[in-house]
């Protein structure tokens, strides 16, 4: 795609449309303070709907796209194989991130729901991982967004609604743990837009130095690794911290949940 052909107005419609996906996180974060600091069954609830939400984003949106651009390019037997590859090396590299943080800060070490009470830094971290991964997730769809508007605004005005109604629940997957962690309103609030905010940024940096080098495999390899960020993240946090808090059954009720919101959600703009 050349640069020169585009047009400026149109440029800038591609930009608006991925500030309105990415504002839509900040909408997540107002709705999660309708809730008591204390209440353990919303908390535990709310990390079930936003595992949900991280899994099934990945296994049903971005890792068949992931698919169709590595094999469209590729071929499908190396085309699988790079998707593979890419997907749990996405997992390796957030386990590495983990695994470097020190015993007595990570969540994953502590025991029961009392040692988690009194050690609000971990649910603090379980935020800040959430805020981390969601960002990871928005910047390459703020990319995807930017460069389907050049294209086709038929194609990516429905796509901009679909990523903005699934941006509102992981606004509440950011937020509730840090509200819930620190009682502070203000810091959920920045946090979760912050993440959002990486739909923009994605979209900068694929104008100004992705889009002329930009191929079907490396969307794809993008995808496929944020794919396997995600899966790794909400298996090894957001569950095991939800079932901490001693809610087992509503934890997977919120995991369904988040599944039957994001199916509707993007059903809704096929």
């Amino acid at each position: 795609m050349e640069l020169n052909n585009i047009e400026l107005q149109q440029v800038l419609i591609a930009f608006g449309l991925t500030l309105i996906a990415g504002l839509s996180t900040g909408i997540g974060s107002v709705l999660a303070f309708f809730t008591k600091r204390t209440n353990r069954k919303f908390l535990s609830t709310a990390l079930g709907f936003s595992a949900g939400v991280m899994i099934y984003v990945s296994f049903m949106e971005m890792m068949p796209d992931a698919k169709e651009s590595l094999t469209q390019f590729h071929g499908e037997r190396t085309g699988t194989l790079y998707l593979l590859l890419a997907f749990f090396g996405g997992m390796g590299f957030i386990n590495l991130i983990d695994f470097l943080i020190p015993e007595d800060k990570n969540p994953h070490e502590i025991q029961n729901v009392e040692q988690l009470r009194e050690r609000p830094e971990a649910l603090h971290k379980t935020g800040m991982l959430i805020a981390l991964s969601i960002a990871i997730h928005n910047f390459p769809e703020g990319i995807a967004t930017f460069t389907s508007a050049l294209n086709s605004l038929e194609i990516a005005i429905p796509i901009t609604f679909a990523i903005a109604i699934h941006n509102i629940p992981e606004g509440i997957a950011v937020s509730v743990p840090i509200y819930q962690a620190t009682g502070n309103k203000k810091k959920a609030f920045w946090l979760s837009f912050l993440s959002g905010m990486a739909e923009p940024v994605g979209a900068l940096v694929g104008f100004l130095i992705l889009l002329p080098f930009w191929t079907p495999s490396i969307h794809g390899l993008v995808l496929a690794a944020v794919s396997g960020i995600m899966v790794f993240i909400s298996m090894d946090e957001l569950l095991p911290s939800a079932q901490k808090y001693g809610e087992h059954h509503l934890s997977i009720i919120g995991l369904v949940a988040g599944m039957l919101v994001m199916a509707i959600s993007l059903f809704l703009f096929i």
